[in-house]
């Protein structure tokens, strides 16, 4: 909802608003569940069957900083393999 409030009221300034969303990012963090991941993936946790990486997520963020995106604002963008993607 932040983003969205923070969206329009920063529109008039030129200022655009994003939120990213990182999946699941292999890290130290996640390190210790990585079979458990590995396994989940395999088996279709989310549509992109691999772990998400650090510069998936540097590569959303670049292009918000370089502004390729100039027509957009408060917008969630989801680096997460399509794990947000309802499916049945």
């Amino acid at each position: 909802m932040m983003t969205k409030l923070y969206a329009t009221r920063l529109a008039d300034h030129g200022i655009n608003v994003f939120e990213v969303c990182p999946g699941v990012i292999a890290s130290d963090m996640t390190a210790p569940v990585k079979e458990k991941y590995d396994q989940l993936f395999a088996d279709g946790l989310a549509p992109i069957r691999r772990w998400g990486t650090p510069e998936d997520v540097g590569r959303a963020i670049t292009a918000i900083a370089l502004d390729y995106l100039p027509y957009s604002t408060g917008e969630t963008i989801n680096v997460d393999g399509g794990f947000h993607v309802r499916r049945l």
